[in-house]
């Protein structure tokens, strides 16, 4: 009994502390939570006993799980100041939902290196995107005006955000921006996405992962409610210290340390899916 309370306690520090490290940098860079959280869970996962063969997908189905109440305060707050584009959001929403509907029963069933691999593989094409984009990189006017046209952005949106765990900004506001949408709306859009993809994604995982043996104690499916519980509030509060040092940094300086970062993360996630 003593070494189990131990082990729920170490747990609990531990993702405690990943809060506010996630936060912080949430701030700092102007992400969602995600593309840090789960990388940073999974680094600690191990020291945890998480078993390797859940350790992403445990990851992965709690940052979303994780995602749900920040991107409703966030998308809230857009719609409020007129940065929430309801038209934009209709159209791509059935794409997006049916991409995350889909990714997240491939994700529960897909191998933890797998997982691993798509978000290294992202996380380096954001960070060179991010280290080197222009603004004069776009590839169209608008997005394009037929459904059938729009659907394959949407459904790429869902499909890789909710395998690598992260919620609307980390792809949607590159991706809009891309097509010409002005950067007020694409952030505000992308709140809003975060919630099209943290509910049904969460769902997915919680359900693909009922069940498992595996699960460390106080989980549901692939989603560690103790990790919910303790990274939320954590982040919210060291959230208010990253965006005052944000607003030290110059903009082309804040997008390199992003750039930076998620290479460095993309790295340490190639050497885990091959045993380095």
């Amino acid at each position: 009994m003593n070494l189990e309370f131990t082990h729920i306690a170490l747990f609990a520090v531990a993702l405690l502390l990943t809060g506010c490290v996630s936060g912080f940098l949430a701030g700092l860079l102007g992400v969602g939570g995600g593309i840090i959280v789960v990388p940073i869970l999974y680094m600690l996962f191990p020291a945890l006993d998480v078993p390797e063969a859940i350790r992403m997908h445990l990851a992965v189905g709690t940052s979303l799980a994780i995602i749900i109440p920040t991107a409703i305060t966030s998308a809230r707050a857009h719609y409020a100041k007129g940065g929430l584009d309801p038209k934009l959001l209709r159209a791509l929403a059935p794409s997006i939902l049916v991409g995350v509907v889909a990714g997240s029963i491939f994700g529960g069933k897909a191998s933890g290196t797998t997982l691993i691999l798509i978000f290294a593989i992202i996380a380096l094409l954001v960070s060179i995107y991010m280290a080197f984009r222009r603004d004069s990189w776009v590839l169209a006017s608008a997005l394009p005006a037929s459904p059938l046209l729009r659907a394959p952005i949407g459904l790429f949106i869902g499909w890789f955000s909710v395998l690598m765990g992260i919620g609307g900004g980390t792809l949607s506001v590159p991706i809009l921006s891309a097509f010409s949408v002005e950067m007020r709306r694409a952030v505000g859009t992308a709140s809003a996405v975060g919630i099209l993809i943290g509910v049904p994604g969460a769902l997915g995982f919680i359900a693909t992962g009922w069940g498992n043996p595996l699960l460390p104690p106080f989980s549901l499916g692939y989603c560690s409610l103790i990790g919910c519980a303790l990274i939320v509030p954590a982040s919210m509060l060291t959230a208010p210290w990253g965006v005052r040092t944000a607003h030290a940094i110059a903009p082309a300086l804040l997008r390199r340390v992003f750039a930076v970062f998620l290479s460095l993360t993309s790295l340490k996630m190639f050497l885990s899916a091959f045993g380095g």
